[in-house]
């Protein structure tokens, strides 16, 4: 009779591990805006923050260098690739090409990604309720996103390089549901930095970096890429990796819809940007979505029990 709290609690646990990690990447968007503005290329931010981050995760994980097969090893080097360097590099580049707005709406896209390719690779039937939910939580992006403004331009490439964003953490969350069957959350994180790392480097062949380290001296700069490296990236990764392990991928993944809510309040709180009626439907159309898809996955593993 104790193991059905204790699995309550433990479920708990994990959720609220999830709603944190997506909580401090919510606000990434005012740290990275201000290094920008200071004078960082966003791949230059994405370069320190992954190398901060996997120095700091080699200190307590680094006795197994390397995966039990070849082929776990190629995973984890398509989990590097999907979760790292792919997902910022077409994602940053959008940013630069489209409106933000369509970035960030589209980005949100990879729940519903996640979903089907759970049902595909994994024979996970495709609830009807948690689509219903992901809808009224994509809707509630929308909403957040636009805040108000109908302003809706389509940019082909951009538009194409944010849903290969989407697609990409998708496959992301699909391969580390596969991989934690059988290797340490800290293993595998520490390998997602590492060939995130060296991917990025092969995109800086055909694009290549320009550093400005008179930069890194100022605290604002340097005080912003340690809560990036540090804390959005290690912390968050490990807590990531850790909520798909122990919820699944798609479940998991339902909890990005609540990045843009985090931003709009935190853009408004630090940036001075505007709230409005609007933004604050969808704040709450974005909350009752991921209730509505929690719902209905708790139905469906009572009545699978059952």
């Amino acid at each position: 009779m104790k193991t059905e709290p204790l699995a309550r609690q433990s479920l708990f646990l994990y959720h609220s591990i999830a709603i944190l990690t997506v909580v401090i990447w919510g606000t990434t968007f005012v740290s990275t805006k201000i290094l920008i503005n200071t004078g960082l290329s966003p791949v230059e931010i994405l370069l320190y923050r992954f190398v901060l981050a996997y120095f700091c995760i080699l200190i307590v994980s680094h006795k197994k260098l390397w995966a039990s097969s070849l082929k776990d090893e190629f995973l984890m080097l398509l989990s590097g690739i999907c979760g790292g360097s792919l997902y910022f590099i077409a994602e940053n580049t959008a940013l630069g090409i489209t409106l933000a707005s369509n970035v960030s709406l589209l980005i949100c896209t990879a729940p519903v990604i996640t979903t089907i390719l759970s049902g595909i690779f994994y024979k996970e039937p495709l609830q009807r309720n948690v689509l219903y939910g992901s809808l009224v939580a994509l809707a509630g992006v929308g909403l957040v996103v636009f805040n108000g403004s109908v302003l809706l331009k389509i940019n082909p490439l951009g538009d194409f390089l944010t849903l290969v964003a989407a697609v990409s953490w998708a496959f992301y969350c699909i391969i580390l549901k596969r991989l934690s069957r059988h290797y340490p959350v800290l293993f595998i994180t520490r390998k997602v930095f590492c060939y995130g790392i060296l991917s990025l480097f092969v995109y800086f062949i055909f694009v290549p970096l320009k550093m400005n380290y008179e930069l890194l001296r100022l605290p604002v700069v340097y005080c912003n890429l340690l809560f990036l490296g540090c804390i959005a990236s290690m912390l968050c990764y490990l807590m990531w990796n850790t909520a798909v392990r122990f919820l699944g991928a798609s479940k998991t993944a339902n909890y990005i819809y609540v990045v843009p809510l985090v931003t709009l309040l935190t853009s408004a709180a630090f940036l001075s940007e505007a709230l409005t009626v609007t933004s604050l439907a969808g704040a709450f159309c974005i909350i009752g979505g991921v209730y509505i898809a929690e719902k209905a996955s708790k139905r469906s593993k009572k009545s699978n029990r059952a």
